[in-house]
C-alpha cells in the first residue's frame, strides 16, 4: 500500500489539463439528493481541506479489487459484501468495528466452502455516513424539520440545530472513516482473520439447538480445516486476509474532494473507498452521479429495482463500461422476493446478449422493507432469504454467474428484522432496535443467512 497520489488540487502548481478534464461537468447536471449546506464559508473551508487531506484508499488496493470482481464476474469467485445501512459517529467504536468484521469474515468461511471459490471480503463500512431520503422534511407533534441524511449530513436528535446540514461534517466523516480503516487493516492482518480462530467462532452459532440443521456443514469445514492443518498449510497467510472498503457515493461534493490523480498513469481515482456504488434514486442515466463516477477509476455498483428495463441497463453500462472492462461494473439487485423470479430474467437476458461482463449481485434487503404491527420499520427474514433463493434460481435457470450477496448487517445482538431459526419477534424491538434508519440482520441471522448461501452455492 505505497501507491503515491498526487492531490487534485495540489497547492503549488495545477495538474495537467488532461488528468482532471471532465470531473466537474456533473455541476451542470441534475444532483439528487444532495444536501443543502447552510453555511457557505464552513462549505468552502471544509471542501477545502477534504482536497488537501491524504488518501483513505490507494490505487494499487483498487486496482487489486477490480482484478477480484473480475474473476467474480467470470465465475472464479464471490463477493459477499456487508455492513450498517447507515454508519454513525458515535458508533466507530472499536467493539462494533471487530464485531462487524468478525461476522462478515466468520460468514466468508461458509461461503468460501459452500462455494469452493475464493469469496472477495467487502464491509459497507468506512465511509456509509449519508443516505438518501424520499423526504426532505420529517414532521413530528406539528413540528417540521429537514429530514435525517446521515452523519455526514446532519444529525439524528430532532431539533434545528442538529438537523441543519453542516458541511463541517463532511471533514468528521474523512477522519471516522481513516479510524475505522486503520482497525479494520490491523484486525485483518494482524492474526484476528486466522481461518481456524474464525471457524472456532463459527462452533459457537452451531452449538446453539436453533441452528442445528447446519451442524453437518459446521463439520465438513471443520474436517477440511483439520485436514489443510495435517498437511502442512501455510496457516501464517491464511491469518491474513484481504477487506475492502464501499459505501454509496451520494455525496458529490465529498466525492470529488476526495478524488486524487494516480501518479503512476495519470488517472483519477475516488480515493474515499475502494468500491463506490450508485443508488436506486440516483442512477438516472443523464445525472450527476452517473456523470462523475463513470470518469474515475474505481470498479462501481449500481442498485437496480424492480422498474428497471433493459434498455436502462444498457445504457448504463454504456455510459459506466463504455470498454467492457470485467471487474468494472456490478448491477446489485433488490427486487423484492415478490418481484426477482419475474423481473430477474429479463434483464439477465439483455444484459448477457449484449456481451457486456458485469458481476450481479443480490441486495435482498431494500426491495422486503415493511413495518410491523408495533410501528417499526423491518424486514422479514424469510422474505430476505426467498430473494436470495429467487436470485440463485435465476441465474442457474439461465447459465449465468450469482455473483455476490450485498447485505445490511451487524455484528451485534439486535432486533430490528423479524424471524430467523432463533426467531426475533416485534417485542424485541422494543428493547434492541437499534438502528438510525434502515433494519440490519444481526449476527445470528447474518451467520443463519452465510449458511443457507452456501448451500445454494455448493448447488450451482
Amino acid at each position: 500500500m505505497t501507491d503515491s497520489l498526487a492531490p487534485v488540487l495540489p497547492r503549488t502548481a495545477a495538474p495537467a489539463l488532461s488528468t482532471t478534464a471532465g470531473l466537474d461537468a456533473w455541476r451542470s447536471l441534475t444532483a439528487a439528493q444532495q444536501p443543502s449546506w447552510q453555511d457557505p464559508g464552513v462549505y468552502s473551508a471544509s471542501v477545502k481541506e477534504l482536497s488537501s487531506l491524504p488518501p483513505l484508499v490507494f490505487a494499487g488496493e483498487v486496482d487489486v479489487l477490480r482484478e477480484r470482481l473480475a474473476a467474480a464476474a467470470q465465475g472464479k469467485a464471490f463477493l459477499l459484501q456487508g455492513g450498517d445501512c447507515a454508519e454513525t459517529f458515535d458508533g466507530a467504536t472499536a467493539d462494533k468495528i471487530s464485531a462487524r468484521v468478525r461476522t462478515i469474515l466468520q460468514m466468508a468461511v461458509v461461503l468460501t466452502y459452500g462455494a469452493s471459490l475464493p469469496v472477495i471480503k467487502m464491509g459497507r463500512m468506512a465511509g456509509q455516513f449519508a443516505k438518501p431520503r424520499s423526504s426532505n422534511d420529517e414532521t413530528r407533534d406539528g413540528v417540521t424539520l429537514p429530514a435525517y441524511r446521515g452523519d455526514m449530513v446532519n444529525g439524528y436528535d430532532f431539533t434545528p440545530e442538529t438537523r441543519g446540514h453542516d458541511a463541517s461534517r463532511m471533514v468528521k466523516a474523512y477522519h471516522t472513516s481513516a479510524s475505522t480503516l486503520n482497525l479494520i487493516r490491523a484486525f485483518t492482518q494482524g492474526g484476528f482473520a486466522d481461518l481456524r480462530l474464525v471457524h472456532h467462532w463459527n462452533k459457537g452459532f452451531t452449538a446453539n439447538p436453533a441452528h442445528s440443521r447446519y451442524e453437518s456443514l459446521a463439520r465438513e469445514i471443520d474436517r477440511a480445516v483439520r485436514f489443510m492443518d495435517a498437511c502442512g498449510a501455510d496457516f501464517e497467510a491464511l491469518k491474513r486476509v484481504e477487506f475492502f472498503a464501499s459505501h454509496e457515493a451520494l455525496l458529490l461534493d465529498y466525492e470529488r474532494a476526495l478524488t486524487r490523480i494516480d501518479s503512476r498513469t495519470s488517472l483519477p481515482y475516488d480515493t474515499s473507498a475502494h468500491f463506490l456504488w450508485i443508488g436506486e434514486r440516483t442512477r438516472e442515466i443523464d445525472g450527476a452521479h452517473v456523470d462523475f463516477l463513470s470518469r474515475v477509476r474505481n470498479p462501481i455498483g449500481v442498485k437496480l429495482g424492480p422498474s428497471t428495463s433493459g434498455d436502462d441497463a444498457l445504457a448504463l453500462i454504456d455510459k459506466l463500461d463504455p470498454n467492457r472492462e470485467p471487474g468494472r461494473l456490478t448491477f446489485i439487485t433488490r427486487m423484492g422476493a415478490q418481484n426477482i423470479r419475474e423481473k430477474l430474467p429479463a434483464l439477465v437476458e439483455r444484459v448477457t446478449a449484449s456481451g457486456a461482463q458485469v458481476l450481479w449481485v443480490t441486495d435482498p434487503m431494500h426491495g422486503n422493507t415493511v413495518t410491523s404491527p408495533n410501528g417499526y420499520k423491518t424486514r422479514n427474514f424469510d422474505d430476505v432469504i426467498d430473494e436470495v433463493r429467487g436470485f440463485f434460481e435465476v441465474h442457474n435457470a439461465l447459465g449465468t454467474f450469482p455473483g455476490g450477496l450485498h447485505v445490511e448487517m451487524t455484528g451485534d445482538d439486535v432486533a430490528e428484522c423479524l424471524g430467523g431459526a432463533d426467531p426475533i419477534d416485534q417485542d424485541a424491538f422494543i428493547e434492541r432496535y437499534e438502528s438510525v434508519c434502515d433494519p440490519r440482520l444481526n449476527h445470528m441471522q447474518s451467520l443463519e443467512m452465510a449458511f443457507l448461501v452456501a448451500g445454494a452455492l455448493s448447488k450451482s
